[in-house]
């Protein structure tokens, strides 16, 4: 049985849920998300609480469950308070800058490293090196931001290169630390 599937989730008044079929579509003030859920799931809303039901009781259909239960609260969520993800660029010499909507990356290559802007995610860049992105998707934007950290992924031993903000880097010790 499905703990997080069966969880009911709570819509707050802000946010309108529209159900057609199949097809739930979510509307907040940051904008506007359409999910289409399998046919072995059913949607119900009620006195401001969504429950996402089997229909059947194979494997398949209760991994789909909790994962669409999910979906739809990340959704909920995202249209009334986007999700964010924050990148630090770590290095000297290194850094960020906006040209237009696009980030313009310097991280020790021969050329400025250019990211194009992505629809519906919107960059800002803080001082010289901390990036926050930003979308109503939290699929979306934690897919873009792993993106940008693979433009130059943190080096083993300095930790010089993009990373998130709170991330902890384990930095391998040189030819130095040799053991005897």
């Amino acid at each position: 049985m499905s703990k997080i599937g069966n969880k009911q989730i709570p819509v707050p008044v802000t946010v309108t849920m529209s159900i057609v079929g199949s097809e739930v579509n979510v509307k907040g003030k940051e904008g506007e998300m359409k999910i289409v859920l399998p046919k072995t799931l059913s949607i119900s809303n009620e006195n401001g609480f969504v429950t996402v039901k089997r229909l059947n009781e194979k494997s398949e259909t209760k991994a789909l469950h909790g994962l669409f239960r999910s979906i739809l609260a990340n959704a909920v969520t995202g249209v009334e308070k986007p999700w964010e993800k924050k990148l630090e660029v770590v290095g000297t010499g290194f850094n960020v800058k906006m040209q237009g909507e696009d980030l313009v990356f310097k991280v020790g290559f021969s050329h400025p490293v250019i990211f194009t802007k992505v629809p519906k995610v919107t960059f800002a860049v803080s001082g010289t090196n901390k990036v926050t992105l930003k979308s109503i998707d939290k699929q979306l934007v934690g897919e873009v931001a792993y993106k940008v950290k693979m433009l130059k992924k943190p080096d083993a031993y300095k930790g010089k290169g993009i990373k998130y903000e709170n991330e902890k880097l384990r930095i391998k010790p040189g030819k130095k630390a040799k053991t005897a």
